[in-house]
């Protein structure tokens, strides 16, 4: 095989429509775009979501919610999940290394879901008011 041999394999590069080539090919003289009107024109067309003056959906349509971006880069951990990190202290890096964060939370919670029977040290890391009377209650501390 030589370099003037290769070519593409077949259906990989399709051929573009030429538009107004007569009658014969379909599309031809108005190429497609019907005969008067806004549609027809070389630079006409609408934007996207444009209803023709009458207000938009997406405008009519009561905007609700809110998405915070603390929340994406905050984990929340459960009780019962403490047992899987080993040592006394707690802490973020320590949360990750056992694998009960991901790497890209920057900040955690511990909420009170489950139960822990160990005593451990929480350091840096928000407790919610439940966790931290079960944390106290099993010989455990909370350092903020």
């Amino acid at each position: 095989m030589q370099l003037n041999e290769l070519k593409p394999g077949p259906g990989s590069r399709k051929v573009k429509t030429r538009v107004g080539r007569g009658a014969g090919s379909g599309l031809g003289k108005t190429c497609g775009r019907g005969q008067k009107g806004q549609g027809s024109r070389k630079s006409g067309g609408v934007p996207a979501g444009f209803e023709g003056g009458q207000m938009p959906l997406q405008i009519r349509v009561p905007k609700f919610g809110f998405r915070s971006r603390l929340a994406l880069e905050t984990g929340e951990v459960r009780l019962a999940e403490l047992a899987k990190v080993a040592g006394e202290v707690i802490d973020l890096a320590g949360l990750q290394a056992a694998n009960v964060l991901s790497r890209n939370m920057k900040r955690a919670r511990i909420v009170l879901s489950g139960s822990i029977d160990r005593a451990v040290t929480v350091k840096g890391i928000k407790v919610t008011r439940g966790a931290r009377a079960a944390i106290e209650a099993a010989g455990g501390k909370v350092e903020d």
